[in-house]
Parts: structure tokens; C-alpha cells; sequence
């Protein structure tokens, strides 16, 4: 039988130093995704990667043997061995798998609970499954289900209130930091949304001197011009960077931006005045090297925790609400996966009881000499009309379990019978071109 499956890491489970070395950039998910369903225990794939995530949700054949190979990919992108990436990786199975899936794009998994980007982001995470064509039954059943969630959430809850994010938050931390923003000059790397939502946090606390650099220049001149701002190529780093009071970064860059030699160069020019970095990135565009120059602060996502907690308080009360719509749906999700697996388990039951009977005939056959066909006919009849009645009780509450039990209690029935076993031992019986060949 397939099974869902999830693995991953999150800023509550791993370190940046962890999440940044198996981040996925914008051409990077694509290869990935093709590479995981190139294996035979891999039918379906969906890659979700924000700067507080790296999550994979899978269908698989086999749980066990796809985790592993999983890990080691994993691990191989990161350049790490698989045991160091254990600590950090969570891997869930069907339900608990869909409920993780259903919390991130709910928001309750966020660093800010209830911010409204991750939607967004689990939505382009699935169109790009799609245009990959790794995607399958189980997975957009997934991921429609899980959208359809989120947006239940948000519609029917105040948990994205005030429209927190982890821009908003950074700006926050800058208040705190240094005051009055009004006459700051932010210097802003990046033009995607995350920069377009810092701008605004911004904007909205009073900020009129703002650069914006990026690599698409149209994209920076949109950007600026929405803002009252300016706007230029990663060229003009070196003399914004002297003028700047901000630097908040938020690119997709797979390399640092910003290293500590560079920025060392420009410190001479700012005569001591002091520099607050802030690298919202994932992997991180700002060397961690930069934070040892004299009169520069550096925060990072992992950095901004304190600032977080307080949305924490203020959201907990519509979390509480939320997570019940989450589990409604679970429920849902869980009926139809276990209708997946009813008339599968019936069958390979039913099949079961009919390999038990011939088995117990077959080595009972040579007892048997002095018994005319008719009589043998008989033997077996009864065999089956015994074997049948047994199973006929199990049958019939089998098909009639409520969709809340339905898929845990298939899956015990199927390991109390070895039913797996059977499907597995079948399987490995066929020559390996067959196998290759079967429909996952």
C-alpha cells in the first residue's frame, strides 16, 4: 500500500547553519524533485522551501526505504553526513503528515503564527510540482485540501490580524534598535516579497530614504517608485552601503551578497557611525563574519525570536481556534485516505483466507488417498465456507468504519494478517524487469 509521507527540517527542530545548506533556491526544487521520483520507492513529490523550512511530502511504496534515500539526498545537497542531519529532520506519516502540511499553510507552524506569505508559498511549492510533473492523486489531493484549509483558517479566524511577518518584524527590531526610523536610510537587497513587505513596514513607520538593489532592475525601479525610493544594480552596493543606517537583505541567492572584507572596505568611509544588518535569507546572503566589525550589529532569521514572542500572546487565543479547523478537515482527509485502502484490504484479506485454505489442503493431501473426488470436493467446501465465515464479521466492519478510525485500523488489520508481507513477498517473486515496470 502507499503511504504519505513528510520529512524535513524547520527553524523549531534546526539551526540556520542546518536549514540554509538544505534550502532549496528557485532552480534548485526542480532537479530535486525529478531526482526523488527517479527512485522506486518514490511515486509522487511536492518540495516546500521557505526561509523557516525545507519540507518534502511524498507518496511512497515504501516508508522506510524512501526515508533513507530521502536523507542521504538530503544530506549529499548539504554536504553533511546523514547522522548529522537526524537531529534536525522530522518525518510523519498519512495523517500526521497531512496535519503538518495543513498547520504550515494555516500558519501555525510559522516563526510569526498566522502570517499570511506561507499560503502563498505552499500554493507556488505545488504549481511548481506540477509544471515538474511530480505530482499524482495523493499529493494534489494533498495540497488542494491543504490551501482549502488555510484559507478557512484566515477567513474564519483573526489569526492573521495585523498582518505580522517576519518583515514587519525585522522593521520592529530596527525601531527598537535604533529609534526613530523617520530619518534613517535603509538600504534594501532584494526586490521579491519579502522585500516588497519590508518596504511597506517601512513606509508605514515613517521611512522617505530608502535604496533598493536588485538584480532585475525593473523589478527594483517597480519597487522604489511604489515606495518613494530609489532603486540601482548590486554596483551601487559599495557606495550605498556607506550611506545606509538599514541593510535588510532578503534575496534567493544560493551564495552570500555580502561578505565581511567588503563591507570592511566601506566601514572606513562611515566614520563610525553605526550599521544594523539584518539578513532575513535562507540560505543567509549576509556572511556571519560581519557581525565582528567594529559598530555593526547583525541579525539573522534565527536572530529575531526575541521580537517574536511578542505576537505569540496576542495570537494564541485564534491559534487555539484555528488548529480545530485543522483538525475538522484532518478528519476529512482521513476518510478519503482510508477509502483508498478498503476495498484494497478486503480483497487482499478475502485473497488471505483463500491461500490459507489451499495451503492446509495441499499438505493434508496425501492423508487423503482413500477419498473419492466428490467427497474431496466437499473437504474443500467446507474449508472455504469456514474460512469465509470467519472473515465475513471483519469484512463487514471493515467496510463499515467511520472515517476518523478508518485508516489506522485498516493498517493494524493489514499487519495483524501480514497482509503487507504477502504484497511485499509477491512482488519480489517477479522477475526485476517486471517489477520496474509496475504501475507506483
Amino acid at each position: 500500500m502507499s503511504e504519505l509521507l513528510a520529512l524535513g527540517a524547520s527553524h523549531k527542530t534546526a539551526p540556520l547553519s542546518v536549514r540554509e545548506r538544505i534550502a532549496l533556491t528557485d532552480n534548485a526544487a526542480e532537479p530535486l524533485l525529478h531526482e526523488l521520483v527517479a527512485h522506486e520507492a518514490i511515486g509522487e513529490a511536492v518540495a516546500l522551501s521557505t526561509c523557516n523550512r525545507t519540507e518534502l511530502y511524498l507518496m511512497v511504496s515504501d516508508p522506510v526505504e524512501a526515508e533513507s534515500a530521502v536523507l542521504a539526498l538530503l544530506a549529499r545537497r548539504a554536504g553533511m553526513r546523514p547522522t548529522e542531519l537526524l537531529d534536525g529532520i522530522y518525518a510523519l506519516r498519512n495523517c500526521d503528515a497531512a496535519r503538518r502540511l495543513y498547520r504550515v499553510s494555516s500558519g501555525l507552524e510559522s516563526m510569526i503564527v498566522g502570517e499570511a506569505e506561507v499560503q502563498g508559498q505552499v500554493k507556488r511549492a505545488y504549481e511548481a510540482a506540477l509544471a515538474a510533473r511530480t505530482t499524482g492523486p495523493m499529493t494534489n489531493k494533498l495540497f488542494r485540501a491543504a490551501l482549502v484549509t488555510g484559507k478557512r483558517v484566515r477567513t474564519e479566524t483573526a489569526i492573521s490580524a495585523g498582518r505580522a511577518s517576519v518583515a514587519s518584524v525585522a522593521v520592529d527590531a530596527a525601531q527598537d534598535a535604533l529609534g526613530d526610523l523617520t530619518a534613517r536610510h535603509v538600504l534594501l537587497i532584494g526586490a521579491g516579497e519579502t522585500a516588497e513587505l519590508t518596504a511597506r513596514a517601512l513606509h508605514d513607520h515613517g521611512v522617505t530614504t530608502m535604496f533598493i538593489a536588485n538584480r532585475r532592475r525593473d523589478r527594483a525601479i517597480a519597487l522604489a517608485q511604489q515606495f518613494g525610493g530609489a532603486s540601482g544594480s548590486f554596483d551601487a552596493l559599495p557606495v550605498e552601503l556607506a550611506r545606509a543606517d538599514i541593510v535588510i537583505s532578503s534575496t534567493s541567492s544560493p551564495h552570500a551578497l555580502l561578505g565581511a572584507e567588503e563591507l570592511a572596505l566601506v566601514n572606513g568611509e562611515r566614520h563610525g557611525r553605526p550599521l544594523l544588518l539584518v539578513d532575513l535569507a535562507v540560505p543567509r546572503d549576509i556572511d556571519p563574519a560581519c557581525a565582528e566589525l567594529p559598530g555593526v550589529t547583525l541579525l539573522d532569521i534565527d536572530g529575531l525570536q526575541a521580537q517574536v514572542r511578542r505576537h505569540i500572546s496576542v495570537r494564541q487565543a485564534e491559534a487555539r481556534s484555528a488548529e480545530g479547523i485543522v483538525e475538522e478537515e484532518i478528519q476529512s482527509f482521513a476518510g478519503w485516505l482510508g477509502s483508498l485502502e478498503v476495498l484494497p484490504t478486503v480483497t487482499a484479506l478475502r485473497e488471505r483466507g483463500d491461500q490459507v485454505v489451499a495451503q492446509v489442503l495441499a499438505e493434508n493431501e496425501g492423508r487423503w488417498e482413500a477419498l473419492g473426488e466428490r467427497d474431496r470436493r466437499r473437504v474443500e467446501a467446507l474449508a472455504r465456507a469456514i474460512a469465509n465465515r470467519l472473515l465475513h464479521e471483519p469484512t463487514l466492519r471493515v467496510k463499515g468504519l467511520d472515517a476518523a478510525h478508518r485508516h489506522a485500523r485498516l493498517q493494524l488489520l493489514r499487519e495483524l494478517f501480514g497482509l503487507e508481507d504477502a504484497a511485499a513477498a509477491e512482488a519480489a517473486e517477479q522477475p526485476a524487469e517486471v517489477r520496474r515496470l509496475r504501475p507506483r
